[in-house]
């Protein structure tokens, strides 16, 4: 048994151990009921645990965790919007004008 993720945050401890039983990997959670104690106690002690059960299951299980936490797309690419207005990449639409974040066309020049 080992311990492979650990957040200050109950729902996100929970949402690890939901993705690993749906990828079959047997784990459990821990420490759901000690926020309470932070103060009295080491606040990273407290903090809620996912713990794989089997020990040949952790490499799967992080290989899992690596790919929830990844984003979905690039964030950094910034992109000019037709009103002419640059716009973080993960605006979706554009914070001038409100148009929509165009398609990413073959041949088109993002910053």
């Amino acid at each position: 048994m080992q311990k492979i993720y650990s957040n200050e945050h109950l729902h996100m401890a929970g949402h690890i151990k939901n993705l690993l039983e749906q990828s079959g990997i047997s784990c459990s959670l821990r420490n759901q009921n000690l926020s309470g104690g932070i103060g009295g106690l080491p606040f990273l002690e407290c903090w809620p645990e996912v713990w794989v059960e089997d020990d040949r299951d952790y490499a799967r299980a992080m290989s899992v965790i690596e790919a929830a936490s990844a984003p979905e797309h690039d964030e950094q690419t910034a992109w000019i919007c037709q009103c002419g207005e640059e716009n973080p990449g993960q605006f979706l639409s554009c914070w001038n004008c409100a148009s929509d974040q165009p398609e990413v066309i073959p041949g088109n020049t993002y910053k």
